[in-house]
């Protein structure tokens, strides 16, 4: 029995571990679990003060007009009044995407400023589409990030300026907390705008630029924001270029120029504040922040977490099987609080865990707990009652359902009771000269009026021997003035037997008659007999004094021992009989017959 526990466990851990393994796999995909990690961990921080934004706001575009107008004279300007050597910023990004030529001119001058300057970081974007793509060893998989084409700057601005992608990625959830370092295309590895404005911004402080580990074959990775929606500082270009804002505040700073106005359509829901938007730049922002400062994550081993939760799973399975429900329970909330602190510190470590799942999984084992308990507290108190009810009374087997603490075990206890025997006499000589079906209907209406006797007075029906019955009080729940009343159910059976005895002669012209013995005294109550057969019964020689005394009562008389009749002499009216010999006791024993019970 213990190694068949033992191999039950073994298995129902090993599924915890795999069905954790699964359940990992489709919430990282699903990105259900990460939302929850937003919230645990995306908090507003901007600890880098060298990170400017000039916007593209309505103020820019009311006194410029739309972006898509513009002369490049006016970028062009842009540079050269922030590349003065009170002015000059390590690096300038353009968080827009200049792909056509307009003016000749124009064009020219944007291309020499940016060429001049050398520290001009212009926006590019690929088109991603997937593709199947064959491997080294002739496997074909498919890439979702085969670059179909690239939007390009023109060429001259191409050649002029740093070139570094602006894509966005956006994950299912419709949340951006995901950022591409880098793309290998075409034998050459492509920055990021992000990444290049990163690596430039370290090279200017003498500095090396050192990206973090990434994932997938677009080589992404997780960071963390700084800023919400207006967390850095925000200029508009309007008020650089007519010199309203001091361009020295740039000196040696990130400066990113990008779009500010709701018009532009360059806006996003990142993963700080859920209920907002950010725009594009921002968002670039951010990113820089994150490598500048350590702030980023790759998904953390999906073997190893589903090894770690199964373990912990199974553990907690395995106490739940052993512990009651409040430790279970303070169990459940300390591995929770555990799971919640270890998946925000291995996330400021640079891995993301799921924060949920685990709890889930517990939740799910502690639920289950619950409904075990529930469902073998039923059937346990379904046996108790099935057993007792053929026993006790009504009102007694309601109350042993009730007692959580009642148990139906093998084995007995030594306790005071009153036991009652009663038994038809004649009964045998009588049943030889009627049909079957007489006998058992006699002996069921004699059966039915001891048993109800026995119940009114809260008493146990211990068996029917033949024409027999037995019955003891205060067993198996304590009875108050347990004495009297089995005394009580001896004056109740031979009153009812006065109309048995008028029905039965009528009916089969045959008499009916009681004889009935009352004991008390210690004796050894509970079930006895084995795992699979028990009856609870009474043994012992109290038990056998009862039965001793039913044996010599003549019909219609009830024979009570000196012990009863002391317990309730002042409510009774006997005969003393005296002292008769019973078989098995070398003492005789001192007994009344029982003439009237004053209830």
């Amino acid at each position: 029995m213990k190694n068949a526990g033992k191999l039950k466990t073994a298995i129902i851990t090993t599924a915890i571990v795999v069905l954790s393994a699964i359940f990992y796999y489709f919430g990282a995909a699903g990105l259900w679990d990460i939302g929850v990690s937003d919230r645990l961990n995306q908090q507003e921080s901007v600890t880098n003060k060298k990170i400017y934004i000039i916007g593209i706001d309505d103020k820019t575009l009311e006194q410029y007009g739309p972006v898509n107008t513009w002369s490049r004279d006016i970028p062009a300007k842009l540079v050269e009044m922030l590349n003065t050597e009170a002015a000059r910023p390590a690096v300038i990004g353009f968080d827009v995407i200049y792909s056509e030529q307009a003016d000749e001119e124009a064009d020219k001058h944007f291309a020499d400023a940016c060429q001049k300057a050398g520290n001009v970081v212009v926006a590019q974007s690929f088109s991603f589409k997937e593709m199947p793509e064959t491997d080294a060893d002739g496997k074909v998989t498919y890439n979702p990030y085969h670059v179909d084409y690239i939007i390009k700057p023109y060429e001259s601005l191409k050649k002029a300026a740093i070139n570094g992608y602006a894509n966005t990625t956006v994950d299912a959830d419709g949340y951006v907390r995901q950022a591409m370092a880098y793309i290998d295309y075409e034998g050459e590895r492509a920055y990021s705008l992000s990444s290049q404005i990163y690596k430039i911004y370290q090279e200017s402080r003498g500095e090396e630029a050192v990206f973090p580990a990434t994932y997938g074959r677009s080589n992404r990775f997780y960071f963390t924001y700084s800023g919400k929606p207006g967390g850095y500082n925000v200029v508009s270009m309007a008020d650089v270029l007519d010199g309203t804002v001091d361009a020295g505040i740039f000196k040696d700073a990130v400066v990113l120029v990008g779009a500010y106005a709701v018009g532009m359509q360059d806006s996003y829901t990142p993963a700080i504040t859920h209920n907002s938007q950010m725009y594009g730049v921002e968002i670039h922002a951010n990113i820089i922040e994150a490598l500048l400062e350590g702030k980023t994550q790759i998904p953390f081993s999906p073997f190893i977490y589903a090894v770690v939760a199964g373990i912990l799973c199974g553990g907690f399975f395995v106490a739940a099987g052993r512990l009651k429900m409040l430790p279970t329970g303070i169990l459940f909330v300390i591995l929770t609080v555990f799971d919640v602190v270890f998946a925000k510190l291995i996330y400021q470590k640079g891995s993301i865990v799921p924060v949920i799942l685990l709890p889930i999984v517990l939740a799910l084992i502690f639920l289950a707990k619950v409904i075990q308990d529930y469902l073998t507290e039923i059937m346990r108190r379904r046996r108790v009652v099935n057993v007792f009810k053929q026993y006790v009374a009504p009102q007694v087997v309601d109350k042993i359902s009730k007692d959580k603490d009642f148990e139906l075990v093998l084995g007995g206890e030594n306790r005071h009771i009153a036991v009652l025997f009663v038994d038809i006499r004649g009964f045998t000589t009588m049943s030889e000269s009627m049909q079957p079906e007489e006998v058992v209907e006699i002996l069921n209406e004699y059966l039915s009026l001891t048993t109800k006797s026995i119940f009114d007075n809260g008493g146990t029906l211990d068996k029917f021997v033949g024409d027999a019955t037995m019955a003891v009080f205060n067993a198996p729940f304590a009875l108050d003035d347990y004495i009297f009343r089995a005394v009580c159910t001896a004056w109740d059976m031979r009153a009812g037997a006065d109309a048995l005895a008028d029905k039965f002669e009528k009916r089969f012209g045959k008499s009916v008659a009681f004889g009935i013995g009352v004991n008390c005294g210690n004796a050894v109550v509970g079930n006895i007999g084995c795992e699979f057969r028990m009856d609870y019964t009474a043994i012992g020689d109290t038990v056998n004094t009862a039965a001793r005394l039913e044996s010599n009562a003549k019909r219609g008389q009830i024979l009570i021992s000196e012990e009863v009749y002391e317990a309730v002499k002042d409510r009774v009216r006997v005969t003393p009989i005296g002292e008769i010999p019973l078989k098995g006791k070398s003492k005789g024993v001192f007994v009344y017959q029982l003439d009237e019970v004053k209830k």
